[in-house]
């Protein structure tokens, strides 16, 4: 709460509004970006940041709520190429001994 006088020399009392639901939407987005690639722990915190980001989204005021959101959307970007590395992976496995088998 911050107090200042104003031109009429009366004391005004400002109290600032936080979006708590949005902070930590957005902390958890960068967190995912960060350690994302991680299996289970980064989708725990994609999910928990994208879900928390979209809440702070209805309150004011919205900004790191809404970046967040965005971060978040890239988070999922980056956990579905995982999966698609991870199949790729397997696909590519699968189809080598699958030749090895023949040509043996």
């Amino acid at each position: 709460m911050e107090v200042y006088d104003d031109r009429y020399n009366r004391t005004v009392y400002v109290e600032r509004r936080t979006n708590g639901l949005g902070t930590a939407g957005f902390v958890l987005a960068v967190l995912t970006l960060l350690l994302g690639w991680i299996p289970v722990f980064g989708w725990f915190t994609w999910a928990l940041g994208l879900l928390f980001s979209f809440i702070g989204m209805f309150k004011a005021p919205r900004g790191l709520a809404i970046a967040g959101f965005v971060i978040s959307l890239l988070g999922l970007i980056m956990i579905l190429f995982v999966f698609a590395l991870i199949a790729a992976a397997i696909g590519v496995a699968g189809v080598s001994s699958a030749i090895v088998a023949t040509l043996l």
